[in-house]
């Protein structure tokens, strides 16, 4: 995990417990940070230090070397993802990238003079998603929409209500994982993936080709809503998380159940189809 670290920030990573390190911050001639445990905090040259002073700061140059070595140093095979604003690491780390985005068209052709990478570590929790597959697939398997803000562990409750879908109903679960984040982990053994296609593209094909049960995916944007839309009234179940906090505030009502997040795993709420509420 995360070999792709110049020698001095993999230094500094190197005394954090990686299994509460959820991301780092790495940013041109500034203080590297990390959330570490939900918190954020400096990381200096032996790990978390108080003070930004103290911490290590990144040249230019280790952000380019990281994003190169990222790119498995060869930054011409994950051009599609640049255009997207990430890279993906061997083992499903996520790298957003900030710069300069250049445009050709109405397309971005690339991102030069990057200046921040966020690096979001995924993480395997067996059993955080145990609670929301009690209380929302107790008597069936529905389509489901998980809701929070950014960083509120999305992910990682997908990843694990997937293994449980395999685990206890043996469906055919399609994976449509468009960052490669979702898949960095296991899975459960009915489960077969589709990475670094948009949706409508994954949709479509694992529609066609693999005859799924359930689709599960992350990140739902409003563009997507109509392969979410076909896939159900094709009588296929879909997963999906989103970055919305109200029920009132999702695109289209395609979805029988709505879980707002309280945390990683935590139920704050849960909406029926109408946007009542449900026990």
């Amino acid at each position: 995990m995360l070999d792709f670290l110049p020698p001095r920030l993999a230094e500094a990573v190197r005394f954090v417990n990686l299994n509460r390190l959820y991301e780092l911050r790495l940013r041109a001639d500034k203080p590297l940070r990390a959330n570490v445990g939900g918190t954020y905090c400096y990381l200096g040259e032996r790990g978390i230090v108080e003070n930004a002073r103290d911490a290590v700061f990144p040249t230019a140059e280790e952000i380019a070397d990281t994003l190169f070595a990222a790119s498995d140093y060869s930054v011409y095979s994950v051009e599609n993802q640049i255009r997207h604003g990430f890279v993906t690491g061997r083992e499903g780390e996520r790298v957003g990238i900030a710069g300069a985005f250049v445009y050709e068209g109405t397309g971005v052709l690339a991102i030069r003079s990057v200046t921040s990478l966020c690096v979001r570590v995924p993480h395997e929790i067996r059993g955080c998603a145990q609670e929301i597959y009690g209380r929302v697939f107790a008597e069936k398997v529905c389509s489901m929409l998980l809701m929070s803000p950014p960083g509120e562990g999305k992910t990682t409750v997908l990843r694990d209500l997937t293994r449980l879908l395999c685990e206890n109903t043996r469906y055919n679960v399609l994976v449509s994982d468009e960052r490669g984040e979702l898949s960095a982990g296991d899975l459960g053994e009915t489960a077969d993936v589709i990475r670094f296609a948009d949706k409508l593209t994954a949709f479509t094909a694992g529609i066609r080709a693999m005859r799924p049960d359930v689709i599960v995916t992350d990140e739902l944007l409003p563009e997507d809503y109509p392969a979410v839309r076909r896939a159900i009234e094709s009588g296929i179940c879909v997963l999906a998380s989103a970055h919305l906090t109200r029920f009132e505030d999702v695109p289209q009502k395609l979805f029988e159940r709505y879980v707002l997040l309280d945390g990683l795993g935590k139920v704050g709420r849960i909406f029926g189809a109408e946007g009542e509420d449900v026990a």
